[in-house]
């Protein structure tokens, strides 16, 4: 038989993400893998889907996305990021920020053309990468500040460099970006030509007094940036994929045209759920929401550091790296299997978030979860005895 996969299938493999909740299934463990948001999603959001669902909103949108939610996102942005966006041709509403990260790409990107990702790095922008047959070029952060070398930046200019990609607050180090490296980043993007590419799903996750700032509102950069976000952490709908692109009118439409092929638009009535939350929770829900986690945050890194596994303390987001170099093991997936088996809880290998051998020594918590299940989860923890 001579039919056989495509050639880009074999970049492809499973997310370590996604099997380590499945290793987590088979010992009926507790996920502290996978970003699942445990909270309760918010009143407004779910009862905008749901009169939504019986109003009769169930049809297809148009390939931006309804306008009640473009609006939102037009209002909020301007407010909360500093950024103006016309809601009829700067916003297209996709499946997910992931989506909206692909469509970006695919509306943008030549195959060979390369795109400068900071690792540690969330896989799945290397794999979206992938699938639109660019280049994922790495640039490292120094730990435990994790720093950026714009030495070593520099020097992974070529000519085929199209693109960076800036994820902040990051996952999985749960760096907030500075303004001064903003500024130094908008000054190399800008000098070298290239599309900035942000990941802020995780900004109103910001504790100890950082503030999250976004590189569309500066102004060098405006035109050239392209912020991606969306409400799956914020709302605890990461099962819903609603997210958003917003960028200038001359890449917008584009990107809209590649959302309705592939997508053709985000489930109608949860974008009403959606731009219901956006325009009727408070102020308060985003400060209750980083006093939650920033709580949840203190927790584990402090039953961390007390069973030996150093956290590199995270400023944003709602991930812990921690250093795992006295667990047994050859490698970060050994090492994550071992507490697995162990405790119990799941982990995600430092590998899956570098190109090199740089993670082989750290694990990925996520402390997305119900007190109860956290308390459960650091109870267990604290049994390992190294």
């Amino acid at each position: 038989m001579t039919l056989n996969l495509s050639h880009r299938s074999s970049l492809m493999i499973q997310s370590e993400i996604r099997n380590m909740s499945i290793e987590c299934e088979r010992v009926n463990g507790i996920n502290l893998s996978q970003g699942i948001c445990d909270l309760e999603l918010p009143l407004p959001v779910r009862l905008g889907a749901t009169e939504a669902i019986s109003g009769g909103i169930n049809h297809y949108t148009r390939y931006d996305g309804l306008p009640e939610l473009r609006e939102a996102i037009s209002r909020k942005i301007l407010y909360d990021n500093g950024i103006s966006a016309d809601p009829d041709k700067n916003i297209v509403v996709s499946g997910g920020s992931t989506g909206a990260f692909y469509c970006a790409c695919l509306a943008l990107l030549n195959p060979g053309d390369e795109v400068i990702l900071f690792e540690p790095y969330y896989s799945y922008h290397v794999n979206t990468l992938l699938a639109a047959n660019s280049i994922p070029v790495y640039a490292s952060l120094e730990s435990p500040t994790w720093s950026i070398d714009f030495a070593a930046l520099e020097r992974l200019v070529s000519p085929r460099t199209k693109g960076i990609m800036i994820n902040t607050p990051a996952n999985p180090s749960g760096k907030v970006f500075s303004r001064g490296e903003l500024n130094q980043l908008a000054e190399f993007a800008v000098r070298h030509e290239l599309f900035v590419f942000t990941d802020e799903i995780y900004e109103y996750f910001v504790y100890d007094k950082n503030t999250h700032l976004s590189p569309g509102a500066l102004e060098s950069i405006a035109d050239q940036t392209i912020t991606i976000s969306g409400y799956s952490k914020t709302f605890s709908i990461t099962g819903w994929r609603i997210g958003y692109a917003v960028c200038h009118e001359k890449w917008a439409q584009m990107i809209g045209y590649v959302n309705d092929l592939i997508y053709i638009c985000g489930p109608a009535p949860l974008q009403m759920g959606v731009a219901r939350g956006i325009n009727e929770l408070p102020a308060a829900y985003y400060q209750s929401l980083c006093q939650q986690y920033s709580h949840k945050r203190d927790k584990i890194c402090s039953i961390l550091t007390e069973i030996g596994l150093e956290p590199y303390i995270p400023q944003g987001a709602y991930y812990v790296l921690s250093n795992v170099k006295n667990l047994p093991g050859s490698s970060s997936k050994e090492k994550a299997m071992f507490l697995l088996n162990r405790t119990g809880v799941a982990t995600v290998p430092g590998g899956a978030f570098y190109a090199d051998a740089k993670g082989e020594n750290l694990v990925r918590f996520c402390f997305a979860k119900d007190d109860d299940i956290l308390d459960e989860a650091c109870d267990r923890l604290l049994q390992l005895s190294l």
